[in-house]
């Protein structure tokens, strides 16, 4: 119960990822609220409808966890939202794709947390937690995807790489007002991938298998808890030692 009684506001909270850490932050003692374009707002379920790529939902959904729990103790900038195009090769990626996906991931983030940490600045006291991403620290291992017609997008290591260094810039900032800013980079995670693909990912990785969402939330839940209180601008990367070799 080392969260008991926080109020964490997680973004995409229906998704793969998203799912698990909401339960496991509420395993903890966490109110954690589902910040979700796939929802209606219900309180009870804890969870509110927010578009995070609209200036003026996301201000809405800040409004509404305000003015319902009078504070916000953390935020997960987890939502991935990406084009109908998103994967193409990067010769193919069409130049308003780029951009388009660049808005709606990274921005998204810039206005989450400026947002946020105005509440926190007011609190003096809260903590970010970024999703980030093995490949926003290192080189695609592009032989993974060799003969089976996928590949790993370009915009999403320019994005991920991007938050990493944001979220540094933020933890040097706001450090003074006792707020944190931190990333958790997932290494791969399975989600029922092409089977030479995930043979090939086990074949590499130290622990030989890929990652799984239970693996991500401890993680996260960690670093928004006062266990974490002298840990900021860092980069947890929970990827079973990809980044090792």
């Amino acid at each position: 119960m080392r969260l008991k009684d926080k109020i964490i506001t997680v973004t995409g909270g229906s998704g793969l990822i998203g799912k698990e850490i909401i339960e496991y932050l509420v395993k903890e003692g966490a109110v954690a609220i589902n910040a979700e374009i796939a929802v209606e707002t219900d309180w009870e379920k804890w969870q509110v409808h927010c578009d995070i790529t609209s200036k003026e939902s996301v201000a809405s959904m800040i409004d509404a966890v305000i003015n319902r729990y009078e504070k916000i103790d953390g935020l997960v900038n987890n939502a991935y939202p990406r084009t109908k195009d998103w994967g193409l090769k990067f010769e193919d990626v069409p130049y308003e794709s780029w951009k388009k996906n660049v808005d709606m991931q990274m921005n998204s983030v810039f206005l989450l947390c400026q947002k946020i940490l105005g509440c926190m600045v007011r609190q003096k006291s809260g903590s970010i937690v970024n999703i980030a991403s093995i490949y926003g620290v290192v080189g695609n291992d592009f032989t993974l995807y060799e003969g089976l017609g996928m590949t790993s997008a370009a915009a999403y290591s320019a994005i991920k790489g991007g938050i990493i260094n944001f979220s540094r810039y933020l933890a040097s900032l706001y450090g003074k007002e006792n707020i944190r800013v931190n990333c958790v980079s997932p290494g791969g995670i399975f989600d029922n991938q092409n089977p030479i693909f995930v043979e090939r990912y086990n074949a590499k990785v130290p622990m030989r298998r890929m990652g799984t969402p239970e693996d991500i939330a401890p993680a996260v839940s960690f670093l928004l808890s006062d266990e974490a209180k002298y840990i900021t601008g860092q980069n947890l990367i929970v990827d079973g030692g990809w980044t090792a070799i």
